[in-house]
């Protein structure tokens, strides 16, 4: 039986990578393959003494050792209670660390660092300061690999929890803020462009098997990263308010001024707090203005003309802006940030400017949601007769749906805004009743185009 077994694990493991030295031990081949039988079909407890046996003397066989022994630790973890639970506590951060040591191509010092604060978060093992300093330590040491979108979220939810006990001051809540929506911002850029690619292939009917489980892996991940970072916003809150930040940045402005990242940090969420009213932006635009006028400057300066009429002038500076930025997603966000500005003014050129975003990168989803609500709020202005006029709401939950199809990040949103217009479209009763079914509407208004009324 022994023999069976080790060349059963012997084949298992023949394109694996196995350590040579450490697979010329019989033993350790066998509970390797008696470990991995058991896990595959989750019979942790079976698998759990062959594992540790396998782990705690050949640990550079094979990485199926760290694969498997983190869901048999994980297992038994959930099980146990007191005294147990900490040693299986400490024996899987343990094997985060040998993972590291000896299969450092399978991992990162980012993953390890992450893994290890989580199983201390998940079994209470740490309090808000030691948590934070984990999470702290693990995305200045390894950005890159700090993907995990839950302790993203408890990064920066302790700090806040920190602040709000008085420990942490408001500027390293508003640094950690910035550095947490970066990344989560990052990672579903990097996760949308795969979407992108496979979008056509969806519509058409074309998508293999494998594409359907990207696919759905993909737009998974993207609406997990769009919890956490509307997570993110709201424990931030009343934090980010106005009358905290004018304050905060009035006091440290002379200090600061010459620091290109804390001006632009701050000019940045003025702005889309909608604090611009204030002379302190005015003062900080031009101090951004005089360290990098970039496409970002023009912006604020148009929002600034804007404000006191010169529409002209405004429209000159978001073309600039517009104009200087060479990167497509800056660009997009740049034309997004200008429809923002005249959706309360004129729809059809915010509608452009989103368009614009769109053309830079279609899976800006929220330029998709902006142009939803825009047709939304042009019900009563389109349409002769009061059928019409609510038909235009289809037409707004066509657009709502694209965006959730774009950037699944925004999933939540768009469901949301979608059902609503839907619901103020018109019935299946006022279809009937006008006539209407299967036929199309034509809109004479700045929406333009058309909508086909659903058959009954």
């Amino acid at each position: 039986m022994k023999t069976k077994l080790y060349f059963t694990a012997i084949m298992f493991l023949g394109m694996m990578g196995v350590s040579n030295a450490q697979a010329q031990d019989p033993e350790c081949m066998t509970n390797l393959s008696i470990f991995s039988e058991h896990a595959k079909v989750k019979n942790y407890d079976a698998a759990y003494e062959p594992w540790k046996k396998t782990y705690e003397t050949c640990p550079q066989l094979n990485n199926a050792i760290y694969v498997y022994g983190e869901r048999i630790l994980k297992y038994k973890l959930e099980k146990a209670t007191g005294a147990d639970k900490e040693a299986l506590a400490n024996e899987l951060m343990g094997l985060y660390d040998n993972k590291l040591k000896y299969f450092a191509s399978k991992t990162s010092v980012g993953e390890a660092m992450v893994d290890k604060a989580m199983v201390k978060y998940d079994n209470k093992m740490a309090d808000d300061a030691e948590m934070y300093a984990m999470m702290d330590e693990a995305f200045t040491k390894d950005k890159e690999n700090f993907t995990n979108p839950k302790a993203l979220y408890i990064y920066f939810s302790s700090l806040v929890d920190l602040h709000n006990a008085g420990k942490k001051d408001l500027q390293e809540v508003f640094d950690v803020y910035d550095n947490v929506t970066e990344k989560i911002e990052t990672e579903n850029e990097k996760i949308t462009e795969k979407i992108a690619e496979l979008l056509p292939k969806e519509e058409d009917g074309t998508l293999t098997s494998k594409e359907k489980k990207r696919l759905n892996s993909y737009n998974s991940y993207s609406e997990v990263y769009g919890k956490i970072s509307g997570s993110v916003d709201s424990k931030l809150g009343a934090l980010a308010d106005c009358e905290n930040l004018i304050p905060l940045y009035q006091k440290n402005f002379e200090s600061k001024k010459g620091d290109l990242k804390w001006v632009k940090s701050a000019v940045g969420r003025m702005f889309s707090k909608e604090c611009t009213d204030d002379p302190l932006f005015k003062q900080m635009v031009e101090v951004q203005a005089e360290l990098d006028p970039s496409a970002d400057v023009y912006v604020y300066l148009g929002t600034l003309k804007s404000k006191s009429g010169d529409t002209s002038g405004a429209v000159g500076d978001f073309n600039k802006a517009l104009e200087l930025e060479t990167n497509a997603r800056k660009q997009s966000n740049i034309a997004y940030k200008v429809a923002t500005i005249y959706r309360r003014g004129s729809k059809s050129t915010a509608r452009n400017y989103a368009q614009k975003a769109i053309d830079a990168n279609p899976s800006n989803g929220k330029a998709y949601l902006l142009i939803a609500s825009l047709y939304a709020g042009s019900a009563n202005d389109c349409g002769s007769t009061p059928f019409e006029k609510r038909a235009i709401y289809w037409k707004a939950a066509d657009m709502a749906r694209k965006a959730g199809r774009v950037d699944p990040s925004l999933s939540g949103s768009a469901s949301q805004a979608a059902a609503s217009y839907s619901a103020k479209a018109p019935t299946k009763e006022m279809i009937f009743s006008a006539g209407m079914a299967g036929k199309t509407i034509s809109f004479s208004c700045w929406v333009g185009g058309s909508i086909k009324v659903p058959s009954l």
